[in-house]
């Protein structure tokens, strides 16, 4: 939403409910800047000077790792070491990315091998940040976060919360009913104009990158759920039979209809993983609230939220208690293991047990058994045959 353009794709809250309360972080960069990241929207906030204005700063998701940044020291900045040359930090960061996957994690473990073994070697945007960090500070990534980690209040996800007294309202629904509603969406977006401004879009800033086979769905604006599904019909247009393009065009709805599914899925991961299940004491609560029946919004949602937060504002306990879930301290996050039946890198141990689990591992592990049954099967043909020649043998006179 930080970008301009695309307001209906990206949700962008009206300009009627933007009268209604003061809104930041909204249409201010231009959509051809790929080089926007974490770190300028972490600058950007400025959530000390709405304190300063005795305000309370209201951090609305989507993106949960951008909210993570608000509320905890986790980030690394390594823009100071080049402001002199503007566009050099990020377009480096780019570069890397480039290199092959191989070659590029090679170069990291020569540099910072404990990061290196904590990446997975095709995980090219981590693997290259980590590179940049080193390139512009001198120092490896793996030891500025310890550093970080070290820090008073810091733990194994990053360095200590940076306001104390704040709390995360966490809407949350049934999966069916959030399914249902994230495909209704979809529908309520194509009717309020979703192609148009696709098309529009497209041929102002898509169009010619597209021509010269440059165009990047990986940073910037363009990675944005929705644009890269319609891509095939985009370019498409006006250069195939009308049937075929209708055909595209489902193709493209049914895929932003998935992928916004998935995203959703993963945002919900976020909250348990990163927020619920974060170790330490520095975790602000968070507060539970069912959207499921949106008619029953003000019982189930605006009424104990707003008990909530006054609760904070007045410095007592709230009404309700916040989600509990259990920490495994013992869970290593960035284990690093091979499977070798499956010829993959797994990195962490929750992922090792879900990969140890998946149909792909059980069905080579099953293929494996097959044929070292088989294996002892023929050896022990092979050995009877030996051992039945061998007492033939025996019987025949010696001349």
């Amino acid at each position: 939403q930080v970008y301009k353009g695309l307001d209906i794709i990206t949700n962008k809250v009206s300009p009627q409910e933007q009268r209604l309360c003061r809104h930041h972080m909204i249409s201010f960069v231009d959509p051809l800047v790929s080089s926007y990241t974490v770190v300028d929207f972490r600058d950007k906030a400025h959530i000390e000077d709405i304190f300063a204005r005795d305000k309370i700063p209201i951090i609305v998701g989507g993106t949960n790792y951008y909210i993570e940044s608000l509320l905890w020291k986790v980030l690394v900045n390594t823009k100071e070491k080049s402001s002199l040359v503007p566009g050099t930090v990020s377009d480096r960061k780019v570069e890397l990315e480039q290199l092959d996957a191989v070659d590029l994690h090679r170069r990291l473990s020569q540099v910072d091998p404990e990061m290196a073994a904590k990446l997975h070697p095709n995980d090219k945007r981590k693997v290259a940040r980590s590179l940049q960090v080193f390139e512009e500070t001198g120092i490896p990534h793996s030891e500025i976060l310890q550093q970080q980690q070290e820090e008073e209040g810091g733990g194994p996800l990053g360095g200590p919360l940076k306001y104390p007294h704040s709390c995360i309202l966490w809407l949350h629904a049934d999966q069916a009913a959030l399914d249902r509603r994230l495909e209704q969406r979809v529908d309520d977006m194509l009717a309020a104009g979703l192609l148009e401004e696709l098309r529009d879009f497209h041929q102002r800033y898509n169009q010619e990158k597209v021509t010269e086979n440059r165009q990047d769905y990986q940073h910037g604006i363009f990675q944005s759920i929705g644009f890269k599904e319609f891509h095939e019909y985009l370019v498409s247009e006006g250069n195939c039979s009308p049937e075929t393009s209708a055909l595209l065009l489902q193709k493209g709805i049914q895929a932003l209809k998935q992928v916004s599914k998935r995203y959703a899925r993963r945002q919900n991961k976020w909250v348990r993983n990163r927020f619920l299940k974060r170790p330490g004491p520095n975790v602000p609560p968070v507060y539970g609230l069912e959207v499921s029946d949106l008619l029953r919004w003000e019982e189930d949602v605006l009424k104990p939220a707003l008990e909530i937060v006054e609760s904070f504002i007045q410095g007592r306990e709230p009404p309700v208690e916040p989600v509990k879930m259990e920490c495994d301290v013992n869970e290593n996050k960035r284990s690093h293991r091979v499977c070798e039946l499956c010829d993959r890198v797994i990195i962490g141990d929750r992922e090792w047990a879900a990969h140890t689990r998946s149909k792909a591992h059980l069905h080579h592990l099953k293929k494996r058994r097959k044929l070292e049954a088989a294996g002892r099967a023929a050896d022990t043909v092979g050995d009877s045959r030996s051992a039945e020649s061998s007492g033939r043998d025996s019987s025949v006179p010696l001349p």
